[in-house]
Parts: C-alpha cells; sequence; structure tokens
C-alpha cells in the first residue's frame, strides 16, 4: 500500500474479501507518485478515445502473447512492467476490458500491491470522473523481475495431466457457444487453423457472470453458487481464449471464495485450439 493511504482509506478498499478498489479511492489516489494505474485491453481504440488520467494501456496480443499465441517470455515481461514506470513496491491497480489477467500477471510475478477497480470503465465515465485523452508521460523504472509463482499457473503439459484426472476441474470460462464448439473467438470470427471446441472434461463458468451490470464483482454468495459444482478441496485450472475470463473465474475463485488451489492456463484455447495434437472435445 502506498505510503500515502490512511488508516480511512484502507477501510474503503473492501480488501476484507479482495484487493479491490472502488471509484472514490482511485480518484483520490490518482496524483500518488506510489500508485500507478493500467488498462487491459485487446485494441487501442477504447484507451485512445479516453482513459483515466496516467494510466497506461497493456494489449494482450501485443504485450502478453507472442506471433504463436503462447505467452511471451520473461524479459518481455519485465520490459513491459519497466516501460509503465512500474516499481517492486508500486500499488498498481488495473481496470479496463481485461483487468483480472493484469492482476493475474503481476501476481504471476509475485509483485505485493495490486488492485482492480471494482466497477467498468463505462461506470467511472459515466459518473463524471476524471478522463483524458492524453498520453501519459511516464519515466521508465528498474523492475528485478523475480522467478514466477507456477502455483497460479498451468501450461498446456499441466492441462493435458489434469484431464479426467480425480482431484481436478478445469474450468472454462468462456461463453456457452465458445464451449460447445460453435466458434474460435468470442466474437464468432473465423480462425484458419484453429479448432473450436473444448478441453475434455472441461465444466463450464462463464465469466461474464462473475460481475454485475455495474461491472463489480458480484457477492461472495452469489459466486459460490456459481463454481457450487466444484469441491473446496479439489484443484482448479481455469482457462479462456487469451487468459482474461479465465483470470476472472480465477480472481473470484481466490480471492472472493477463498479457494486456494487454482490455476490460470493463461496460453488457453488461443494456443489449446491451434495445437493439433491437443485433445478436444
Amino acid at each position: 500500500m502506498s505510503s500515502t493511504t490512511t488508516r480511512a482509506d484502507a477501510r474503503d478498499l473492501r480488501v476484507t474479501d479482495a484487493p479491490l478498489v472502488g471509484p472514490d479511492w482511485l480518484e483520490s489516489h490518482l496524483a500518488d507518485p506510489g500508485v500507478r494505474v493500467v488498462e487491459v485491453d485487446v485494441n487501442a481504440t477504447a484507451y485512445t478515445s479516453g482513459h483515466l488520467p496516467g494510466a497506461v494501456l497493456w494489449n494482450p496480443y501485443a504485450d502478453l502473447k507472442g506471433p504463436d499465441y503462447r505467452p511471451v517470455a520473461d524479459d518481455a515481461i519485465r520490459a513491459l512492467f519497466e516501460r509503465s514506470g512500474i516499481t517492486p513496491d508500486a500499488t498498481v491497480v488495473f481496470y479496463g476490458y481485461a483487468p483480472s489477467l493484469g492482476f493475474w500477471l503481476m501476481k504471476l510475478y509475485r509483485h505485493a500491491d495490486v488492485r482492480i477497480l471494482d466497477t467498468s470503465r463505462a461506470v467511472w465515465q459515466e459518473a463524471g470522473l476524471p478522463w483524458t485523452t492524453e498520453t501519459p508521460d511516464v519515466a521508465p523504472s528498474g523492475y528485478p523481475l523475480p522467478a514466477p509463482d507456477d502455483t497460479i499457473r498451468a501450461t498446456a503439459a499441466d492441462v493435458r495431466a489434469a484431464i479426467g484426472r480425480p482431484g481436478t476441474t478445469i474450468v472454462d470460462a468462456r461463453s456457452a457457444s465458445e464451449y460447445t464448439g460453435e466458434r474460435f473467438w468470442p466474437s464468432g470470427t473465423p480462425e484458419p487453423g484453429g479448432r473450436a471446441g473444448r478441453i475434455p472434461s472441461a465444466v463450464n463458468v462463464d465469466a461474464a457472470g462473475v460481475f454485475d451490470e455495474r461491472g463489480r464483482f458480484r457477492d461472495r454468495d452469489t459466486l459460490a453458487g456459481m463454481f457450487a459444482a466444484i469441491d473446496p478441496g479439489t484443484d482448479v485450472i481455469t482457462y479462456c481464449t487469451i487468459g482474461n475470463r479465465g483470470s476472472a473465474d480465477w480472481f473470484a475463485l481466490r480471492y472472493l471464495i477463498g479457494h486456494a488451489n487454482a490455476r490460470v492456463y493463461d496460453g488457453s484455447w488461443a494456443e489449446w485450439g491451434h495445437d493439433p495434437d491437443t485433445p478436444i472435445a
């Protein structure tokens, strides 16, 4: 937490359940040099039309995935953190289309203080809160990247080994049409060489359901009902297409329900569905 955060601020964070911040807290900390704000979106269109003051943009396809849709190497992640002005002691707040993916990535590399803005981008803007089209001039930082925390990441090999295994549940966080193989991408855009379907034995918990109409995470009881088929004592691997929705399900499981043994398969369907040797249902 930033050195300027007071006890009153801390009570506003709802961190009794999860590292979430509300609009009031973030508005009051936009000028705090210890706070870095990141919008995560799959293209720059929304960001260039307007964003939170001081926020930088992370594009999963450009910054987090390689041409083969596999996760980029550690050196690329370190460079991303540094050009975003993030230091190891910074409070990093994510918002936008894919905040859970940014949160998971920072936690993968053991960053101590990471938060998610617990409302949608549209609700922030409609409330008349600070908004700009100016691209911030961010001073690059130094970020000694630690070894990743592999207890929250699953590889394709891990997923293969988990198919049908007692004591492990694979959760598909995509829409029903993706889960049943009607489409490869969420938009339905054709994908040459990509196979539609799902990972065998995966259960479907659409990540769209973990948020309410204002973009806030739903309450614990509602989420527990959504994930009721998952035994609290089991291991869980979540996935989607590029990792965003899988990370949202993971965040809900780990931080709002308290399911400690959850991992994200960050290669997700973009990797699995392009590999001709992976099993598909």
